[in-house]
């Protein structure tokens, strides 16, 4: 049968019975939307994740020192595992595939003022390398720590935007002074602001940043809080693990397989166990919309039973006339095909408005913005083709299977 001639037909159906094909037609309208939003919010929720994930740092390894929980060596257990600066040039060098390591003092004890606004926050020293791997990037018109910095000891230093709005206000603190305990820092960078769930040492904005070996010379510190790594490849970070483990253990005679003498958080691994999760919930939110959908394809095959039926003796004009049973099962598909279709449509054109509307809600920060990504599409195009091939399957076979003689008898 002519495409043509298939929606004449069609057409003609749905004049002669408005409310019965509108009826099952607003059915997959129902659950085009409800699977298109439903995997819409799920899609802005995990972009929102992991936006606050990646504020913490992009593929980050954060290591810290432990205790030992095995003799080793002659050295007894539950010792001290005290990481010092010179780890980092140790690491580097015997491990190739770090490609970037910082070191991280801190000190919370030495309160942080200008005039009569004062702070406690947690004063950081690190290097360069610090803000590429954590995502501190300045505002426009300052910079984060350089080398020269690091070498001279200068007394410099970047606020997180928090901070700085508590010391400053609204105005602007590039070139002012702050003192820390009663030594002038000038500030060089305000942290431009930024999404952060995660932390460990307290959240970036409320934190003052100065150079590794200013913060020594001001503080003493003769061990390192904490190392921050990054690996030449994200499919690296277990095996370098395990080489650190194996440096460090020679240099501190621990059991390379004591895993307590060394504390390692691997943003990497946490970023792929959030991936399984939202994984999870697209399989969730997907079945949820498909049983919706599934109930308006099971409207649209009563609707094609009802059809052959009433079309029963036309079949059997047709078929005493030439037509084969392929063209009959081809003409009942294709009106199933047309229903779904203009459903789809529909359902697709409703869903856009509404994560529209969705995207003016004040809940950006806590689920993110609803989007209809290509996946989101492509997973709801490819229920909606599975539903109207189950639905149109049964009708239509039935219909090619009618003996001609008993049609024409109807």
């Amino acid at each position: 049968m002519r495409l043509g001639a298939l929606f004449g037909e069609f057409f003609s159906d749905l004049r002669q019975q408005r409310l019965r094909t509108t009826l099952t037609i607003l059915g997959i309208t129902w659950g085009t939307v409800a699977v298109v939003v439903l995997l819409a919010f799920g899609e802005g929720l995990e972009r929102q994740t992991l936006k606050r994930f990646h504020g913490l740092g992009d593929r980050i390894v954060i290591l810290f020192g432990g205790r030992t929980t095995k003799v080793w060596q002659g050295y007894p257990d539950g010792r001290f595992v005290r990481l010092h600066q010179s780890d980092r040039d140790l690491l580097m060098r015997e491990i190739p595939d770090i490609a970037m390591m910082s070191p991280e003092y801190s000190v919370r004890t030495t309160p942080v003022r200008r005039g009569t606004a004062s702070a406690n926050p947690n004063i950081t020293g690190i290097i360069p390398d610090y803000g590429i791997m954590r995502n501190i990037i300045p505002a426009p018109g300052g910079r984060f720590i350089n080398d020269r910095d690091v070498e001279e000891r200068r007394r410099v230093a970047v606020l997180g935007d928090e901070l700085k709005e508590l010391l400053f206000g609204d105005e602007d603190a590039i070139g002012q002074t702050v003192f820390v305990g009663e030594t002038p820092f000038a500030i060089i960078g305000v942290m431009l602001p930024k999404l952060q769930n995660s932390s460990y040492n307290g959240r970036d904005k409320d934190r003052i940043f100065i150079p590794s070996t200013t913060h020594v010379s001001l503080f003493g510190g003769r061990t390192v809080n904490n190392f921050v790594y990054r690996t030449r490849d994200s499919f690296e970070t277990e095996a370098v693990e395990r080489q650190v483990y194996d440096v460090l253990g020679r240099r501190y005679h621990f059991d390379p397989d004591d895993e307590d003498a060394l504390s390692v958080w691997d943003t990497v691994e946490f970023e792929k166990m959030f991936g399984y999760l939202f994984l999870g919930f697209r399989m969730f939110f997907t079945l949820v919309g498909s049983f919706t959908l599934t109930v308006g394809g099971i409207g649209v095959a009563n609707i094609m039973y009802i059809v052959v039926k009433e079309r029963t003796r036309e079949i059997g004009i047709r078929r005493s006339v030439g037509a084969t049973r392929n063209s009959i099962l081809a003409q009942f598909f294709g009106e199933t095909f047309v229903i779904v279709g203009i459903g789809a449509v529909m359902g697709f054109l409703i869903s856009v408005g509404l994560v529209w509307v969705m995207g003016f809600l004040p809940l950006q920060d806590f689920v993110g913005t609803p989007q209809i990504s290509p996946l989101v599409v492509g997973v709801t195009l490819g229920l909606l083709a599975f539903i109207a091939f189950l639905a149109g399957l049964f009708p239509a076979r039935r219909a090619a299977s009618l003996d001609p003689v008993e049609c024409l008898r109807y």
